[in-house]
C-alpha cells in the first residue's frame, strides 16, 4: 500500500528524535557563576582544607556562596556563587586570602543532572558574545625582550672570540657590548669576527688605557626585537590555546605590546590562566668547574621537594635555550620516573652536539626559568586598596647529569618530581617558549548583561520568526501545515542536540544561522506541499498525490540545500571567529532540516493519511484543472 513506512523506518526516525531530545535537554539547565581555584603549577593539588579557607574568606566578605567541591582531577576546586555580579569581588577576596601560590579564575559551573551526564549529554557552549568564557588582556615586557637579545649578543660574541682564539674580556654596557683587549691586533681581529657574526651592530673603537671595542645595538634593531617578541608571543599563545582545546578562541594583537585572548565556553579557566601566563623556559649550561672564576659562574637552587636545599654552580655561557626545542613529550624512563623527551631544531642540535662532544664526562645543568609575581596590597590617599604585582624570575636547576657521550637533536630531561610537572613542562616547550615575559593587565567575563541581552534579542527573533511560520503554515496548509510545524520543532531539537554533541560554540551569528534554518526547513515542506497540490489539481488520487509529491520534490530540495551547504563549508574554511560560528550552525541546520522535511514529515503524513482510503486531504484550496478527475477534491 502507498504511503506506509516499514516498522524499522518508523522506529529509526523515532529513535533519532528521542536521542535528539535527550542530548538537547542539558541546554535547559543554566550554569551557576563560580570561581575555580588551581595551583600555580600543574603538580599542585587542591584539598578540602583549602576550600574551607576559601569559604571562610567569602563568608567574612559577605559574599553568598555554596557547593564548594574538589574537582575530579584533584588539581582544581570550585566554589559556586549566588550572583554573577559578585564574581569579580569574590575573585579579589580569594586571591588575597590564598596568596600567590594559587590562581583564582572566573568560571561557570554546569548544573546538568547526573542522569543526563551519564549518557554523555552536555550543554552547548555559548560564545563570548552570549555568556560563557573569559577575556584576558596581556602585556609583553619589551624591556625584558631587549635585555634578552643583548645577552644573546654577549654570549654569541664570547663564543666567537673563544672559537677564534682571541683573548679579551666581554661584558654588557647598557645597550652595547663592551670588549677590552690587551693588544690592538686582538681588537682588530675581534672587530672582523663580530662584523661577520652580527653585521647589524654598530662597531666603535676606543683607544684608552687599553684597546676597546663597543658593539652597539641600533634603535632599528631594538624595534625589530620588540616586533619579533610580540609576534612570537602571539604565535606561542595561539599554540597554547590550541593545546587547551578551546572552540573558536580569539587571540589577537592590540596596540604596540598587548595581546587580547578570548576563550569562549572554557570550563577550566584556572588551567587556562596558568598555561597562558606561564613564562617558562629552559637553559642548558655546563656545570662550572671549581677552578673557574666566580665572575664566570652562577649559583642556583634545585627545583622540587626531593632536592630542597641543594644548589649547583653553572657556567654563565648558555649552550642553547628552550627556543631551540621543536617538539617535547612527557614520558617515563626505564625506572618508571617521569621525564620529557626533547627534539631540537637543526641549529639547536648542532650547538648541543658541539658542546657535549667537547665536554664528555662533565656535567650539564638544565636550568628552569619561570616568571613569577609577588603581590602587595597598599592603601592609596583615598583609602582604597591598591594591588601591586612585582615580577621576578625564579631560576632553578631541574637536573645536572653527567655527559656520557655527545648528544644530538634528541635526548631526555630527567629529575622531575611527578608526571604533572613533566606534562606541563612538555606543553610549555611544545607550544613554544615566550620570546618575552607577559603579565595579565585585565581579566574579565564579557559583560553578562550584554550576553543576556544578546540571548534575549536572539531568542525573540527566533520566537517571532517561528510564530509567523507556524501561523502561515497552519492557515495556508491546514493539517499538512501542522505536520510541518511538528517536524520543524523536531528539527530545532536535533540542531541543538548535534551542536551539543559536537561541542560547537553558539555565538550571536549562530543564532542568526538558526533563524535562517527555520526558514529553510519550512521551505522544503512548502516545496513538497506545493507539489502535492499540483498532483491533486491534475486529478491524481489522494494517496498517489502524496507519494508523487514527496518523490518528485526530493530532487529539488537536495539541489537547493546542497548548494547552500557548499557555501557554508566555504564560509567555514575561509572565515574566522563569528563567521565560522554562523557556518557551523547553518551546515548542521541544513542537514537536520533535510532529515526532518523529507523523512520526518513523510512519517507523520503516513501516520495521518497513509495505508487507508482518504476522501479528502486537508492541504488548503486546490484549483482543479478543467479536465481533472473530481475524486481528488481537497479542503
Amino acid at each position: 500500500m502507498l504511503n506506509r513506512y516499514s516498522l524499522w523506518k518508523n522506529t529509526l526516525i523515532a529513535l533519532i528524535v528521542a536521542m535528539g531530545f535527550y542530548y538537547a535537554a542539558p541546554n535547559l539547565y543554566a550554569p551557576d557563576p563560580a570561581l575555580q581555584i588551581g595551583g600555580s603549577s600543574g603538580s599542585q593539588g587542591i584539598d578540602d582544607d583549602l576550600l574551607v579557607r576559601a569559604s571562610e574568606a567569602l563568608t567574612a566578605a559577605e559574599i553568598e556562596h555554596f557547593g564548594q567541591e574538589v574537582q575530579a582531577s584533584g588539581k582544581t576546586g570550585l566554589v559556586r556563587l549566588q550572583s554573577r555580579d559578585q564574581q569579580l569581588k569574590a575573585q579579589a577576596v580569594l586571591q588575597r586570602a590564598l596568596g600567590d601560590g594559587f590562581i583564582v579564575a572566573l568560571n561557570l559551573a554546569p548544573t546538568t543532572p547526573e542522569w543526563l551526564m551519564t549518557g554523555g549529554a552536555q550543554p552547548m557552549k555559548l560564545g563570548l558574545d552570549l555568556s560563557g568564557g573569559v577575556h584576558f588582556k596581556l602585556e609583553v615586557d619589551v624591556d625584558a625582550a631587549t635585555e634578552r637579545k643583548l645577552e644573546q649578543y654577549e654570549n654569541g660574541i664570547k663564543r666567537r672570540l673563544r672559537d677564534e682564539r682571541i683573548r679579551g674580556r666581554v661584558a654588557l654596557d647598557g645597550t652595547r657590548v663592551g670588549m677590552t683587549f690587551r693588544a690592538v691586533d686582538d681588537r682588530e681581529a675581534a672587530r672582523a669576527a663580530v662584523r661577520d657574526l652580527y653585521p647589524e651592530l654598530l662597531l666603535d673603537r676606543v683607544d684608552d688605557d687599553t684597546p676597546q671595542l663597543f658593539a652597539e645595538v641600533t634603535q632599528v634593531t631594538i624595534a625589530e626585537v620588540v616586533e619579533y617578541a610580540v609576534a612570537q608571543n602571539l604565535t606561542t599563545l595561539r599554540n597554547r590555546v590550541n593545546e587547551l582545546g578551546v572552540s573558536e578562541p580569539l587571540v589577537q594583537r592590540q596596540g604596540k605590546n598587548r595581546i587580547v585572548v578570548e576563550l569562549p565556553g572554557i570550563q577550566d579557566t584556572a588551567e587556562a590562566k596558568r598555561i597562558l601566563g606561564k613564562v617558562a623556559n629552559l637553559e642548558f649550561r655546563l656545570v662550572a668547574e671549581t677552578s673557574a672564576p666566580i665572575s664566570e659562574r652562577q649559583r642556583f637552587d634545585y627545583r622540587g621537594e626531593s632536592r630542597q636545599g641543594m644548589t649547583e654552580w653553572l657556567e654563565r655561557d648558555i649552550i642553547i635555550t628552550g627556543e631551540r626545542v621543536s617538539n617535547a613529550a612527557s614520558s617515563f624512563d626505564q625506572n618508571g620516573q617521569p621525564n620529557v623527551q626533547i627534539t631540537l631544531d637543526g641549529e639547536g642540535g648542532m650547538l648541543m652536539s658541539r658542546a657535549t662532544r667537547a665536554n664528555v664526562k662533565r656535567r650539564m645543568g638544565v636550568l628552569f626559568i619561570e616568571r613569577k609575581y609577588r603581590t602587595r596590597y597598599e592603601t592609596d590617599a583615598e583609602g582604597a586598596t591598591v594591588v601591586i604585582r612585582d615580577p621576578y624570575d625564579e631560576k632553578k636547576v631541574l637536573t645536572a647529569p653527567v655527559i656520557q657521550s655527545a648528544l644530538g637533536a634528541q635526548f631526555q630531561i630527567t629529575g622531575l618530581d611527578n608526571p604533572g610537572e613533566a606534562s606541563e613542562l612538555a606543553l610549555m616547550l611544545r607550544a613554544g617558549a615566550l620570546a618575552a615575559p607577559i603579565s595579565f593587565v585585565e581579566e574579565r567575563t564579557v559583560g553578562p548583561s550584554l550576553g543576556a541581552e544578546n540571548i534575549e534579542l536572539g531568542m525573540k527573533s527566533l520566537q517571532l520568526g517561528l510564530a509567523l511560520v507556524v501561523l502561515f503554515m497552519a492557515v495556508y496548509y491546514r493539517v499538512f501545515g501542522v505536520i510541518a510545524v511538528v517536524a520543524l520543532s523536531a528539527n530545532l531539537v536535533l540542531l541543538v542536540a548535534v551542536m551539543s554533541l559536537l561541542s560547537a560554540t553558539l555565538t550571536l551569528p549562530g543564532i542568526a544561522g538558526i533563524v535562517l534554518t527555520v526558514g529553510m526547513a519550512v521551505d522544503a515542506n512548502v516545496l513538497i506541499f506545493a507539489r502535492i497540490r499540483e498532483e491533486l489539481a491534475a486529478g491524481t488520487s489522494n494517496q498517489l498525490a502524496i507519494h508523487s509529491g514527496f518523490e518528485r520534490a526530493v530532487t529539488t530540495i537536495l539541489d537547493a540545500n546542497i548548494t547552500t551547504l557548499i557555501v557554508a563549508v566555504i564560509l567555514y574554511a575561509v572565515g574566522t571567529g563569528p563567521i565560522k560560528g554562523f557556518a557551523v550552525t547553518l551546515s548542521v541546520g541544513i542537514i537536520t532540516s533535510m532529515f526532518t522535511a523529507i523523512m520526518g514529515t513523510r512519517a507523520l503524513v503516513n501516520v495521518v493519511y497513509g495505508g487507508r482510503r482518504v476522501q479528502r486531504l486537508s492541504i488548503g484550496r486546490v484549483r482543479m484543472k478543467a479536465d481533472a478527475k473530481t475524486e481528488g477534491a481537497t479542503a
